[in-house]
């Protein structure tokens, strides 16, 4: 089982990537906005019981899909409200499961992660597309960001396209064993 862990920050292609690489691969997409707009259905974002739900049902897929020996790719943005051992705690899963987790980082500057915020087609998944909440919360989610083991591959989705972005991990994950 492998688990290829997309990351990065809000607006960094990291949905857009993952589809690509799925369909490239052929394994299931478990994005970000699954679980997170599931438990926001019921619990306000960051209040105790979503963050508490939002990591179980995470977790729980993850763990289920390595039991298994399914593959899969999971985006992940890293922000406060989630666990700073949360990357550990899958990491420890997959290993126990005989697989293997493969972190891909993608990185974008401030001036076109403000461009693409405000893009329509962040409504999908009740993205957040608001400027100011943004900057309010990019130093902290920056730190975050800090916190994510070494990756695998790091991409400026500033500078590549989606499609060579996921042909850049698709690359990647063929050489690491």
């Amino acid at each position: 089982m492998r688990l290829i862990f997309i990351y990065g920050p809000v607006a960094s292609g990291k949905l857009t990537i993952g589809r690509l690489v799925a369909e490239q691969i052929r394994a299931p997409l478990f994005h970000n906005h699954l679980i997170v707009d599931a438990v926001a259905a019921v619990f306000p974002f960051g209040s105790p019981e979503f963050v508490r739900l939002r990591e179980q049902f995470w977790l729980e897929t993850i763990s289920a899909a390595a039991s298994s020996g399914q593959s899969l790719i999971f985006t992940f943005a890293p922000e406060p409200s989630v666990s700073t051992d949360f990357p550990d705690s899958v990491l420890r899963l997959v290993a126990r499961a005989g697989g293997q987790v493969t972190f891909i980082a993608l990185d974008l500057d401030e001036i076109e992660q403000e461009r693409r915020l405000v893009n329509p087609s962040r409504e999908q998944f009740g993205k957040l597309r608001s400027l100011e909440i943004l900057r309010e919360l990019r130093p902290s989610m920056t730190a975050c960001m800090r916190q994510m083991p070494e990756a695998a591959l790091r991409i400026d989705t500033g500078t590549l396209t989606p499609i060579e972005a996921a042909s850049a991990i698709v690359q990647r994950i063929a050489t690491v064993s």
